[in-house]
């Protein structure tokens, strides 16, 4: 069971080198060339053994792309993990009757070293053909151990670029929509670092500290450049207070190219994946035109309470008088007390209680 495991993992090892395209392919080729160059033989192989083929990716002197695993020389070499060199395979009972031997390309002389990963695996192996009986020196054969070794560091280069380019790309995409949001808010977004050097802004910003006083910020240069701490010391507080770990809120007033504007800061501490504070992060948008509808809000009501106020102190004026002319009139008997009377005075004081309920609805 634990070899059948053990042989489904090489196998997934295999399969992640077979059919993807090599950042070190140029070298791959060079290491071929050398060992067939080294080992004076007109044919070089670098193979992966999968379940039941022998894939063929880099080659000198050779046709095939695959063979099948049963008929590969490169097999035993996975088996045993170990060199092998079959120096004339007619006369080796393993391969005389093999299709590969008694038929194209007619393979005689053989030697091959494993591709073994560091976690143990045997994909492949580095091997040199020739259709004549032959042998290797010593130096030959550590020469080949050795380069089927660098086959296995340039391999396992070749998946950690991999690994390096998808984590660039997936940075890459994300910081695309991280610029794209934070470019397309109508709001000023600004980082700054503890010392309050610049490290990242909008383009509202940019716009802002343009129409505010003439230049364009750039990175790196202190914000103490574009806004001196003497004119803006309330800003610096509220920064210095949330180094502290505290979130300031504030609203500000500030000319803008000869007209005033309304702005809501927001500064919050900027920490570090660790959960340390490396900076400040500086929002603030325009709430102009909410302030002066606030503003023009408060006016309107101011309005109508003053002409509530006259409107119901003016009224009460002649009620008053009327009130009083009828009351005179009951006690002096000049007239006689009428239903026409007592539906004037009670007239009346009904325009009395609308009026007092005027003045105390607006608080007046």
């Amino acid at each position: 069971m634990i070899q059948a495991e053990k042989e489904q993992n090489r196998i997934e090892q295999v399969k992640r080198f077979v059919d993807r395209e090599f950042e070190v392919e140029r070298e791959l080729n060079t290491i071929v060339q050398l060992a067939a160059e080294v080992c004076k033989t007109p044919t070089a192989l670098i193979t992966f053994i999968d379940t039941d083929i022998q894939y063929i990716r880099f080659k000198q002197g050779f046709d095939s792309d695959t063979t099948s695993r049963q008929d590969s020389f490169c097999t035993h070499v996975v088996d045993n993990g170990a060199f092998m060199v079959v120096k004339d395979a007619q006369m080796d009972e393993r391969f005389a009757l093999n299709p590969l031997v008694t038929g194209n390309p007619h393979i005689r002389f053989y030697a091959g070293s494993p591709l073994t990963t560091s976690e143990g695996y045997h994909l492949g192996s580095l091997c040199v053909i020739d259709q004549a009986p032959g042998e290797l020196s010593d130096l030959q054969k550590r020469t080949l151990e050795m380069l089927s070794k660098q086959v296995v560091y340039l391999l396992e280069l070749d998946e950690s670029l991999k690994l390096i380019r998808e984590q660039l790309d997936d940075a890459k995409k994300k910081e695309n929509e991280l610029r794209s949001f934070f470019e397309s808010s109508i709001d000023n977004h600004l980082l700054l670092s503890r010392d309050f050097e610049i490290l990242a802004f909008n383009k509202t910003w940019a716009r802002f500290v343009k129409e505010l006083n003439g230049e364009i910020p750039e990175k790196g240069r202190s914000i103490t450049y574009y806004f001196p701490v003497e004119s803006f010391s309330k800003f610096y507080m509220d920064c210095r207070k949330a180094l502290g770990g505290t979130a300031v809120f504030d609203e500000v007033n500030l000319e803008v190219g000869g007209s005033y504007f309304w702005y809501l800061l927001k500064i919050e501490p900027a920490f570090t994946t660790e959960g340390e504070i490396f900076g400040l992060s500086v929002n603030f948008s325009d709430i102009t035109s909410k302030v002066k509808h606030e503003h023009l809000s408060r006016q309107k009501s101011e309005s109508l309470n003053t002409i509530a106020f006259i409107q119901a102190h003016e009224l009460r004026r002649p009620v008053s008088s009327i009130l009083g002319i009828v009351s005179l009139m009951k006690e002096s008997n000049a007239l006689r007390k009428t239903d026409e009377l007592g539906l004037l005075e009670a007239a009346t004081k009904e325009l009395d209680t609308k009026i007092h309920e005027i003045l105390s609805r607006t608080d007046i």
